[in-house]
């Protein structure tokens, strides 16, 4: 069908895999054609992504971006049993008692709460930070903008004519910016995946793991009962006593039926002394593209980061020497501080010795080829602008809804959440305002469900750590095999193994040797103009 044309073979696969589930137990004999489909498109994210990168029909990229935007919201149906998918009142609800909370003990709003437990000494703090890389990445981003809507207007037919279309729509922009990004680097996602098949990943990342950090993982065979067929368990051996110091299970792989969306690392068992715990355990987990018919789960070159991602923390919580268990591994890190390990492994996905040791094809055993690696490193800093700007948007919002919002004036007919998200869209991607009918925030658990409400900027003030951390490599030499491992051997007595007992300025002065700089994330993302 042509609403379908170009889309990658997985991206189909994976819709008629979602169609045959939906069917049940009463469809499980039926045959379904992944090039002929049917297909069901949902609304969990590699199958989000897939369309809105893929799917050149600019009617179906409108339907389900707008689906997506307004899930758990008032334009969502109720369910079967007639209760609400509403989380609006459950927002205002949770505002409201955060800062009755607060105040209650003594201080002014939750963010002020939030913080007194953070590396970030106050709310102007964060929006200094915020600022400073707002001023390089926004105008980037403009120019990010432009060429994309260029790129459309050029190659998209009547549609996208300036009479026909005054700006790009947000179910447009991310469909014509990978159409860009192939024109500049002739590099398809797709055409990555054959050599990122999770097993040879899995077997790069633990030789990294084992180069920088003198620790060996392996899979263990003795039968670990898992809650599904899909996960695995593994144990880590310090290789200079041979010793099993942690385990961790991996759940690698997307299951919409039964598991939420996104990626995570959580305790299973903490190290504690007082418990009798010496070996943590870790639960990894991922929603990767998973195996289709007989081939391998062949990976986006995203959700190879989001594996590092993921086992960065895992291996703050897995190579901890700290045995109080509360200040133990992710235990008391402050929040700005707990991503720096997850951020700074995923820029060893750039570094050309880890990717060799697993991108190879999954069918030819061939490695991938050099220029598809620097077109890779190219890419990097593709779109940084408005990746930046987005990050800054989400972390300013998260902001400024526990500091200077009034939940209940509100409720009374004044600012509501959805203004607040307009008006730090204004500032942070005055480009890319939000539909009216966007409700965001209604899905933005983070902040209402998760640990991030007032700390969503962590991920930008730990990636200004972690780019810093991975310059102290870069420093040294990423070819210098020796001193590489010397300063690896550092993060892990430092980063990876104080836990939360020592503060995270102290223990990033121990490994830098100083406080950290912006200027190493502003130079990796191309920012530096």
């Amino acid at each position: 069908a042509a609403e379908v044309e170009g889309v990658p073979d997985s991206a189909k696969a994976m819709w008629a895999s979602a169609y045959h589930a939906s069917l049940g137990d009463e469809g499980k004999d039926v045959e379904v054609d992944a090039e002929k489909g049917p297909w069901k498109i949902t609304l969990d994210m590699p199958s989000y992504i897939a369309t809105m990168t893929h799917v050149p029909s600019r009617s179906v990229r409108e339907k389900v971006y707008k689906a997506y935007i307004t899930r758990a919201s008032e334009f969502t149906e109720v369910d079967e049993d007639g209760k609400s998918k509403n989380n609006v009142p459950s927002i205002y609800e949770i505002l409201k008692l955060k800062e009755e909370r607060a105040k209650m003990l003594g201080f002014n709003n939750h963010a002020e709460l939030s913080l007194a437990s953070k590396m970030a000494p106050t709310v102007d703090s964060v929006k200094e930070l915020s600022d400073l890389i707002l001023d390089k990445a926004l105008p980037s981003a403009l120019r990010e903008l432009e060429e994309i809507t260029a790129m459309a207007r050029a190659n998209g037919g009547d549609d996208y004519t300036e009479e026909n279309l005054e700006k790009l729509m947000p179910w447009d922009t991310t469909f014509w910016s990978e159409r860009l990004k192939e024109s500049k680097f002739d590099l398809k996602e797709e055409e990555l995946r054959p050599y990122f098949a999770l097993p040879s990943v899995l077997d790069g990342m633990f030789g990294l793991i084992e180069r920088l950090f003198n620790v060996e993982v392996k899979k263990d065979e003795s039968g670990v009962e898992t809650w599904n067929p899909d996960v695995s368990f593994y144990n880590l051996y310090d290789k200079d006593s041979g010793k099993q110091i942690a385990s961790f299970y991996l759940d690698p792989f997307s299951r919409p039926a039964d598991k939420r969306g996104g990626a995570w690392m959580d305790v299973c068992i903490g190290k504690s002394d007082a418990c009798g715990k010496d070996i943590p355990v870790a639960y990894l987990t991922c929603n990767g593209s998973p195996p289709v018919g007989d081939k391998p789960s062949l990976m986006t070159f995203r959700e190879v980061e989001t594996l590092f991602h993921e086992t960065g923390h895992g291996l703050q919580h897995m190579l901890t020497k700290a045995s109080v268990g509360d200040v133990a591994g992710i235990n008391g890190v402050e929040w700005d501080a707990v991503e720096l390990p997850s951020q700074f492994m995923e820029n060893w996905c750039y570094d050309k010795k880890t990717v060799y040791g697993f991108a190879k094809h999954y069918e030819t055993g061939e490695p991938l080829p050099e220029e598809m690696f620097e077109k890779l490193k190219e890419q990097k800093t593709y779109g940084a602008g408005m990746m930046a700007c987005r990050q800054l948007l989400f972390g300013l919002l998260d902001m400024e809804l526990h500091s200077n919002f009034d939940a209940e004036a509100a409720e009374n007919g004044g600012e509501t959440i959805f203004d607040v998200h307009r008006r730090m869209a204004e500032k942070c991607t005055p480009y890319s305002q939000p539909l009216p009918e966007d409700r965001f925030l209604c899905t933005f658990s983070h902040i209402f469900a998760g640990g991030y409400s007032a700390g969503y900027y962590s991920y930008k003030w730990a990636e200004v750590m972690s780019a810093d951390a991975f310059g102290a490599f870069e420093e040294v030499g990423l070819e210098n095999e020796e001193k590489v491992q010397e300063v690896g051997r550092k993060f892990r007595d430092t980063v990876l193994s104080l836990g939360g007992g020592v503060d995270p300025m102290e223990v990033f002065k121990r490994f830098r040797g100083r406080e950290p700089s912006p200027e190493a994330l502003l130079r990796h993302n191309g920012l530096t103009e």
